[in-house]
């Protein structure tokens, strides 16, 4: 029968051994999944658009020029201007800032809270665990869209609040996906053997229990990506999100999709085309995530 600095070493190995397999589980995928490849590549692209939006485009994204008001896609306007004479290209530049800063925002923070919230639930079990899950349960029994818009029509319009009214329906998705994980690592023997050294609660949390949950956090953190961006847009093309003039691709569809759909159809496709394949990207990376470390999907 192993001791207990046995058992306690035998953690701290398998520990290593997670937490190198998660710094390589995305070139494991980039090799061995083509269109996870393709979605990474997609992600890639926008975060340097974002980046260095101000390199690529000297334009104002914000500064109106009713002189080339509906302009047509040309050698001028690469993609056109909008009803305002902005340009198209640079708009959707700039909101790639908007799109990224809210999705990474929104599926961070939702994902790390749902981390705690699920590995505290399991962890303490009892009373705590099931008052947390029927909270949770609430929660979720509302639509995704229907929560978010309930949220910031009680708040208002604003990038500020749009995060928070994301954010909100991601900590209980996540916290019951951890929360199984995290039943069956709180039954094995280590814990057990780490209670007994008298350890803290958090340390036994923190340095046991939540490495050993990373997998399923990674793949919902990832899933959520897409989710914000598309959420952040459908706020905004109903006017309860991001507010002009901030470039928004929800809000460029808002001011085009219906009013200029046929004299100036560009005002709408292009936003369009940003958001979808923005999500596009996101769920094909989320999807070779999930293939790579989930070990169901892995041995098939």
């Amino acid at each position: 029968m192993a001791t207990v600095s046995e058992v306690q070493v035998e953690a701290e190995t398998e520990d290593l051994a997670n937490k190198s397999r998660f710094l390589d589980v995305v070139m494991i995928m980039l090799r061995k999944q083509p269109l996870a490849s393709f979605g990474a590549a997609i992600v890639l692209a926008m975060i340097f658009m974002a980046v260095f939006a101000d390199v690529i485009t000297t334009i104002d994204p914000e500064a109106n020029d009713l002189e080339f008001m509906l302009t047509a896609p040309g050698d001028q306007f690469f993609l056109g201007t909008d009803q305002f004479g902005r340009d198209l290209l640079t708009r959707i530049i700039y909101g790639a800032r908007t799109a990224l800063f809210v999705g990474f925002t929104c599926a961070i923070v939702g994902s790390t809270l749902g981390l705690v919230l699920g590995v505290a639930s399991a962890y303490f079990g009892g009373l705590f665990d099931l008052i947390i899950q029927r909270v949770v349960d609430v929660i979720m029994a509302f639509p995704l869209i229907i929560l978010a818009l309930a949220v910031v029509a009680t708040l208002g319009p604003g990038v500020e609040n749009v995060i928070i009214a994301i954010t909100i329906p991601f900590v209980p998705q996540c916290a019951r996906v951890v929360r199984s994980n995290a039943l069956a690592i709180r039954e094995i023997p280590y814990v057990d053997a780490a209670r007994a050294l008298g350890f803290s609660h958090m340390r036994i949390i923190m340095r046991h229990m939540v490495p050993n949950v990373m997998a399923p956090f990674l793949i919902m953190l990832t899933s959520f990506l897409g989710q914000a961006i598309l959420l952040e847009a459908s706020l905004s093309y109903l006017g309860l999100g991001v507010q002009e003039p901030t470039a928004a691709w929800g809000l460029m569809l808002q001011g085009g999709a219906e009013e200029y759909a046929e004299s100036a159809p560009w005002v709408a496709i292009w936003p369009g085309v940003a958001i979808s394949l923005a999500v596009f990207g996101f769920n094909l990376f989320g999807d070779g995530v999930r293939d790579t470390l989930d070990p169901k999907l892995r041995s098939q």
